[in-house]
């Protein structure tokens, strides 16, 4: 394999785990949504998938978790279901990808190479698959967001969710996850053929010295 190839592995490889542990944070904070109002400038609240949260000027934070999960709404239960799914897609996209390095001493056997090259792309497809279940829940909450911010049917003094860092994070995150796969599957297709093994290839030119000597005696006794 030549040295871009093994580049891109690596660095498609870190941008993996640096995206999942991105979705991973957007899935644990509370900040998917924020209000905060005028009558109560002194506080905020925070809206999470795990938990609802009560943030203060002067530094407290009071978090609460939902009561029941039959009580969530649609979107926060979709949300739910659609983040812990991209987490395990994308974990079992690094389990299979990490055999499949060139670095890592792995599938040793015959055709070892064609393995290797089956495991990058199995990882970069899962990668990419996973960041896609990343920014479908994350821009629907996003999406929801802005048509209840803008509905004309609320009263303007009623206080609206807004944006929260951890949608922005779910972003990135899905963003990198599938930037991850597409230098994974990029690192294969730039790839070059099968190494040979150094005893066959030392045999490969023992014959073809060996060859050339027969053809130039040949030439030699026909001259």
């Amino acid at each position: 394999m030549d040295t871009c190839a093994c580049a891109l592995e690596l660095l498609g490889m870190l941008v993996y785990v640096g995206a999942w542990l991105c979705a991973l944070t957007t899935t644990l904070l509370p900040q998917w949504l924020t209000m905060s109002t005028a009558l109560l400038p002194v506080e905020s609240y925070e809206l999470g998938l795990w938990e609802t949260c009560v943030v203060q000027d002067v530094g407290g934070m009071e978090c609460r978790a939902y009561d029941s999960l039959l009580g969530l709404s649609s979107d926060l239960k979709l949300a739910r279901i659609l983040m812990c799914a991209s987490l395990a897609v994308g974990m079992l996209g690094m389990l299979v990808a990490i055999p499949g390095l060139y670095l890592v001493n792995s599938c040793k056997e015959r055709g070892s190479f064609r393995t290797k090259r089956t495991l990058i792309i199995m990882g970069g497809v899962l990668g990419m698959i996973s960041g896609v279940l990343c920014l479908i829940p994350v821009s629907y909450m996003a999406h929801l967001t802005v048509i209840r911010f803008f509905d004309d049917k609320i009263p303007d003094v009623v206080p609206r969710w807004e944006f929260g860092d951890a949608l922005f994070c779910g972003w990135i995150g899905g963003f990198l996850l599938i930037v991850a796969g597409l230098l994974l599957v990029t690192s294969c297709l730039c790839s070059q053929a099968e190494p040979q093994p150094v005893l066959q290839r030392r045999y490969h030119v023992m014959s073809t010295d060996v060859s050339f000597r027969k053809r130039s005696e040949l030439l030699a006794s026909s001259l």
